[in-house]
């Protein structure tokens, strides 16, 4: 299933500065039996967003009006516990198409990047810097550029580079999962074939 090209993004974040969210806090076990991508993102962080008779949590970031945007900026070990991939679908399901963490569990990471969320990872120092930002300005915007690999605080100008698997990073920028790679070097593939002796 292929995804929207990442390129360049430009966005508010939504922060979320808790070390060691799991997956089952992303995404409870309990909706985990549809076999579609869609309706994940109605229950992120559900046990965290709404009270058990539904109504929203008031405290919880996803349910402050004040934070918005395509950028969800995670505490340290993001994404540890289960490999489920639910918890990508969550994510890019409720709108995210970034996560930026101090440090990411690495079989979520690779979900992410298998369905069009980029997961940035940068020191912790720099983590420290935009969580003060946007505590300080919830409109502050940060800018990730996949092809340069960086992620910029636009309102310091402070910048740092992030690491991405070459493979995995053209795969984002051309919008493709790994199936939509085979078939746009299908015609490789079979000249490849034709052309080895068995």
């Amino acid at each position: 299933m292929a995804y929207d090209k990442f390129t360049l993004l430009k966005s508010t974040a939504v922060p979320l500065p808790i070390e060691n969210v799991d997956t089952d806090q992303i995404i409870p076990a309990r909706f985990l039996k549809a076999t579609t991508r869609e309706g994940f993102g109605d229950n992120l962080f559900r046990d965290w967003r709404y009270n058990p008779d539904n109504s929203p949590k008031k405290d919880f970031v996803l349910n402050d009006n004040t934070y918005s945007g395509k950028i969800l900026v995670g505490g340290r070990n993001f994404g540890s516990g289960s490999s489920r991939e639910h918890a990508a679908w969550a994510v890019y399901d409720y709108g995210f198409r970034c996560v930026i963490s101090s440090f990411f569990a690495d079989i979520f990471k690779g979900n992410c990047l298998n369905i069009g969320v980029l997961p940035v990872q940068v020191s912790a120092d720099f983590s420290n810097k935009i969580f003060a930002e946007i505590d300080k300005n919830p409109s502050t915007e940060i800018e990730v550029n996949l092809q340069d690999q960086t992620v910029t605080l636009l309102a310091t100008g402070e910048k740092e580079s992030f690491d991405i698997n070459g493979y995995k990073k053209d795969n984002m920028l051309n919008g493709f999962d790994d199936i939509d790679y085979l078939m746009n070097v299908k015609s490789n593939i079979i000249e490849f074939a034709e052309n080895t002796p068995l």
